[in-house]
């Protein structure tokens, strides 16, 4: 009885990041669903999760009751390529050291967050959570994908050996407050806000590599938040989880650049694409049925609203943000 009265203690990893700041803009925010929950944030400056005994002190430290696992060494296209070695074991390390830890403090549930680009290269559209295992991932980012696919196999292990609740989201491109704005390391939203702010200090045109064709799902990091705040402490089911606006809210990426450029107020005309580069994969659509099947009335925040707070907090915070 005493325990079902303590408080509940969530402990988040990577807490500083993209979506780590996203669930503390909820908790600041009054989130119905943080009501009465203590959250503690972690950065890289409060442990290195590399380290098992460095892991262990923090956990031993704060005592959660529950788990966001947020934390992963990642890195866009070229950093994969170049460091596949190190994206492999730190990346398993991370995901050993924190489950065990867990584990070891009696954390009943551990929500992991993994990524799209887990899935096979070669797959059925729209992807489904469930097909994870049915072929090896592109080979550009396999270091990355193999580490992240075994914290979902270690997730259901720790669940049939241990009867913990240990599982599973993986979110579509994420965007919003606190990215990482690198134009060579970021990813492809707010690289584009880098290039787009220079472009427009210097005059020039702001380039777009590619036609502009290519389709992706995005979803704002508060919204994301939201959706990792519910399944940690209201979903009780063990299924990995897809969190990604609905398949016809897929964006071009000429559409992701000329709202950037609306929502930055940069003259459209200088708005060009080098159909030169090469556009990549054409899309990864994925399937939200499972979490529309658990959250039906969830309403997630319109695109263009979700970008103009995005680029406001690029603008507003350029001096100090990761770049």
């Amino acid at each position: 009885k005493l325990l079902a009265m303590a408080e509940k203690r969530v402990l988040v990893t990577g807490g500083t990041g993209l979506v780590g700041k996203g669930i503390e803009w909820q908790v600041e925010n009054k989130n119905p669903l943080c009501e009465g929950v203590k959250f503690i944030f972690l950065s890289s400056k409060d442990a290195d999760l590399r380290d098992l005994a460095s892991t262990k002190a923090c956990f031993e430290k704060h005592k959660p009751t529950h788990v966001i696992h947020l934390a992963a060494r990642v890195g866009g296209l070229f950093k994969n390529m170049r460091s596949k070695v190190e994206m492999m074991t730190e990346n398993i390390n991370i995901n050993q050291n924190v489950l065990q830890c867990a584990h070891e403090q009696g954390v009943k549930r551990c929500v992991s967050m993994t990524s799209t680009c887990v899935f096979p290269d070669k797959i059925e559209y729209p992807i489904k959570e469930d097909s994870i295992h049915d072929g090896p991932p592109h080979a550009s980012n396999e270091g990355y994908a193999y580490a992240k696919r075994m914290v979902e196999v270690l997730s259901r292990a720790y669940n049939s050996q241990h009867g913990h609740e240990y599982i599973t989201v993986i979110p579509t491109n994420v965007f919003g407050p606190h990215d990482n704005y690198s134009i060579e390391d970021g990813h492809v939203a707010p690289g584009l806000m880098h290039k787009c702010k220079l472009a427009m200090a210097k005059g020039e045109n702001l380039t777009v590599w590619g036609s502009g064709k290519p389709l992706r799902q995005f979803i704002f990091s508060r919204d994301l938040a939201d959706c990792v705040i519910w399944a940690t402490l209201k979903y009780e089911g063990q299924e990995s989880l897809m969190l990604s606006p609905d398949e016809s809210g897929e964006i071009s990426i000429a559409t992701l650049a000329t709202t950037i450029a609306k929502c930055m107020d940069f003259p459209m005309d200088k708005l060009v694409f080098d159909t030169t580069k090469a556009d990549g994969q054409f899309k990864k659509t994925v399937s939200n049925e499972r979490l529309k099947k658990l959250r039906p009335g969830f309403q997630f925040t319109p695109f263009e609203e979700a970008m103009k707070v995005s680029t406001d907090w690029f603008v507003a915070n350029y001096d100090s943000c990761r770049k």
